[in-house]
């Protein structure tokens, strides 16, 4: 396993992302949906990682909206989008946002573009269970 760092614009939430795959082996992505393109977010998950946030809890805003099952990551401080996690069987999964990781420019600077309308919530969970990645979360 590799460990990459990585943190909000201003340092108050801090990352520690494991994967044993390289950076050129990820799969990243952009959600067409307002929030992350707003953001422009390039998001990645490996079911083969793990991802930590750790900050202190006036640091970490969680937004939900759509399905209201995921509690998308911001820094109260700076306002910087670092991840988005969900429960899910009893865990918790993650995306993360490739933008909050010190080593963002190996990654593609427009990967694909992906329309997540329409979904259910039995269809997000199925599709995140495949890509999403182990969680933690210290607040």
């Amino acid at each position: 396993m590799t460990q990459y760092t990585g943190s909000c614009h201003c340092g108050a939430i801090q990352i520690r992302f494991e994967s044993p795959k390289r950076p050129e082996e990820m799969r990243v992505g952009r959600c067409a949906c307002s929030f992350c393109r707003r953001h422009g977010a390039r998001t990645m998950g490996d079911p083969a990682g793990s991802v930590e946030f750790r900050g202190a809890a006036k640091d970490i805003v969680r937004y939900r909206f759509g399905l209201g099952i995921t509690d998308y990551l911001l820094c109260a401080k700076c306002g910087a989008y670092v991840g988005a996690v969900m429960e899910d069987e009893g865990r918790l999964i993650a995306t993360l946002n490739v933008n909050a990781l010190d080593i963002r420019d190996t990654f593609d600077a427009a990967p694909p573009l992906h329309h997540y309308d329409g979904e259910n919530e039995e269809r997000r969970r199925a599709r995140r269970r495949k890509f999403w990645m182990r969680a933690v979360m210290i607040a």
